[in-house]
């Protein structure tokens, strides 16, 4: 029998250290925003019983989540596909005595099956804001979302905001099923022709705000000013309003610059799942969503509290990759040198006293193998010599380390 070929599954890779080191930068300055905007981080478990995570999931999420039976209980569990339903489960178990508004951030890697893809393990990073109301809530979280996407500093970012009640009221007056995959599908194309036939069969009231649902979306002032406009029901009226008050809290909470905003009342993403605000970020060098979130205010009562709540999550994967598509150079990483020769260890120990990276190596390493391995330089102290991974070569007094820090610090070796 042959030995199977060394392989890892659909829909998951390696990082190696160069990759490695965006994502964790990334990480780092997502997270560091949300814990600036007063959000404290909390960790769940990559798995859970799947009767229970699945309380929180929708019905594409639920399809998505990977179970297996877990051998120690014999209970079947489930790969989370969104860490959300795990941060209601806490609020409404282990933070039940706690009042609102509570504010929770997470970062982590969630898996989900993507039919031929197989599946496929994402990157993620997000809050959760508990028990806040609209519009202040929602104007929050969309001004932490402008600092995440500041924060990865891609250039031509922008928000897009909506709101769930012009669409559902469209959707809730179609006769049938048939008719309302028909007007959604027309919707999700921005179709206008195909809409106008699809609308036909709503009542005489519902069908002009159908056709002009298709066209709701452009720079928000100007999209929402037009929005009002039509002759909605009273509750479109006040949902339309409340958007309006939260775009305004943006702008006064939002930290400066803002990045630019738009509107698009037509987008049904998510649609089953929000119950109000929903949002997506976006940035230059990714060809679509960074982000996504939005207001859920019946996803915690799932797990037995009432709550209202708002939030987001940030793809890692996809920041990082638009990242590279954009030319961002790989963050600055602390300089790591690799010593050899007589009083390595001591040489070494110094070098890590002041900060940086040091390792004794049993032979002189070539530029290849510091370019390879991740490290700045050599420190030759036989030869009184500093090789660079660039192939450059110094005089070392091994005598003042310090001034070799300091020749490192100012002089970073190109990556």
């Amino acid at each position: 029998m042959s030995t199977p070929p060394i392989r890892l599954p659909a829909g998951v890779r390696d990082f190696l250290p160069r990759a490695a080191a965006r994502r964790r930068s990334l990480a780092a300055r997502v997270l560091d925003v949300f814990e600036r905007w007063g959000y404290a981080r909390i960790i769940t478990p990559m798995f859970e019983c799947a009767d229970v995570l699945e309380r929180g999931l929708g019905h594409d999420a639920r399809a998505a989540a990977i179970r297996f039976v877990e051998p120690g209980s014999g209970e079947v569990v489930a790969l989370r596909p969104d860490i959300t339903p795990q941060v209601a489960r806490v609020v409404a178990t282990r933070l039940a005595d706690v009042e609102g508004p509570i504010r929770l951030c997470y970062e982590g890697a969630v898996t989900r099956l993507a039919g031929e893809r197989g599946q496929r393990e994402i990157l993620q990073a997000g809050i959760e804001l508990i028990d806040a109301g609209d519009p202040g809530g929602d104007a929050e979280v969309l001004a932490v979302a402008a600092a995440s996407l500041a924060a990865s500093g891609l250039p031509e970012t922008r928000l897009d905001v909506g709101h769930v009640a012009p669409a559902r009221c469209v959707l809730a007056a179609a006769p049938d099923d048939n008719a309302r995959d028909r007007i959604t599908a027309a919707l999700a194309r921005k179709d206008r022709a195909g809409l106008r036939i699809a609308a036909a069969v709503l009542p005489d009231a519902i069908r002009p705000l159908a056709e002009a649902l298709v066209g709701l979306w452009g720079p928000a002032e100007t999209t929402l000013a037009r929005a009002v406009a039509l002759p909605w029901p009273a509750e479109v009226r006040a949902a339309l309003d409340s958007l309006r008050a939260v775009l305004a809290g943006f702008a006064d909470l939002a930290d400066r610059p803002v990045p630019d905003l738009t509107i698009d009342l037509g987008d049904l993403r998510g649609f089953d799942y929000y119950t109000g605000v929903r949002f997506a970020g976006y940035a230059g060098g990714a060809p679509d969503a960074v982000l996504r979130g939005g207001r859920y205010d019946e996803l915690i009562a799932r797990y037995g509290r009432a709550a209202r709540a708002t939030g987001f999550a940030i793809d890692l994967e996809a920041l990082a990759q638009a990242q590279r598509t954009a030319g961002l150079a790989l963050p600055v990483t602390t300089a790591g040198v690799a010593v050899h020769g007589a009083g390595a260890a001591a040489f070494a120990r110094e070098l890590r006293a002041q900060g940086i990276r040091a390792v004794v190596a049993a032979s002189a390493p070539t530029a290849s193998w510091l370019r390879g391995a991740g490290f700045d330089s050599a420190a030759l102290l036989d030869a009184r010599e500093l090789v660079r991974a660039d192939e450059t070569r110094r005089t070392l007094d091994t005598a003042d380390v310090r001034a070799l820090v300091k020749l490192l610090e100012e002089n970073p070796c190109p990556s």
